[in-house]
């Protein structure tokens, strides 16, 4: 079966088979390992990419599905001159990572959220945040990491 959408900004076209989800073609086809796959039962959020802005699991989400759409992983998050997003560098500054296994789950997911709601609470944060899991950190700086990307990207907004 024919894939063709965008990825990362840019046409993408491949052979696939029907049941490979969207995790095993961005792994195993194009070495896109910053998408990991832990439970692949949507639970852990280990997965999340986003597929025309909207956080999925890409585990359970089948390749077929991302024909015509557009998808980003967390590789297609850093500038053309290799500038880290702000959600990326936020989460650098404030050590919201340990393992890393979850953090580009987060950053995606925290993606969608500021792309939805620029300016959201604390609660709104730990609401959106509940479908990634992360065993290390205590999720108290990633709750701070998304603030701060939250700031961080306003200000580039008025510049």
């Amino acid at each position: 079966m024919n894939l063709s959408f965008q990825l990362n900004g840019k046409p993408f076209e491949i052979e696939g088979e029907e049941q490979e989800t969207l995790a095993e073609v961005l792994r195993n086809r194009l070495n896109l390992n910053g998408t990991k796959i832990s439970c692949e039962v949507q639970v852990c959020g280990a997965c999340t990419v986003l597929v025309d802005g909207l956080p999925v699991s890409a585990c359970t989400y089948l390749a077929y599905e991302a024909r015509g759409k557009n998808v980003t992983t967390i590789e297609g998050l850093e500038k053309p001159d290799g500038t880290l997003h702000p959600i990326q560098q936020a989460f650098i500054d404030e050590f919201a990572f340990q393992c890393g296994f979850c953090t580009p789950g987060m950053i995606m997911a925290a993606k969608a959220l500021l792309d939805e709601n620029s300016k959201p609470t604390e609660d709104e944060i730990i609401h959106y945040m509940d479908g990634n899991i992360c065993r290390c950190t205590g999720y108290v700086p990633i709750v701070k990491a998304i603030r701060r990307a939250a700031d961080e990207m306003a200000k580039e907004k008025r510049s």
